[in-house]
């Protein structure tokens, strides 16, 4: 599995914090079709930053969309992010 697919798979799935790049987000990671399509979104606390991806897994391999960013943003800041806190339901 790629490095972008494995980080992005070891992410809970809900709302939780973590770190990236010395900054903290708030982050959102909903599963669709049964885990076959992702979607993440950060904001940055008490920032301006915000990262937003859709990812799809298809039968030619893994299919990343970031939202009006670069592709290079959001796969740095999925191997950077480390989950802090995971909110309780």
């Amino acid at each position: 599995m790629p490095v972008f697919e494995t980080a992005l798979a070891a992410l809970p799935a809900g709302t939780f914090q973590g770190t990236a790049h010395g900054r903290r987000y708030v982050v959102t990671k909903t599963l669709f079709a049964r885990g076959k399509s992702v979607k993440l979104v950060a904001e940055e606390l008490g920032g301006t930053d915000y990262i937003s991806l859709n990812w799809y897994a298809l039968g030619s391999g893994g299919q990343l969309k970031p939202c009006e960013m670069p592709e290079k943003k959001v796969r740095a800041f999925v191997a950077a992010l480390v989950v802090d806190r995971v909110r309780e339901e």
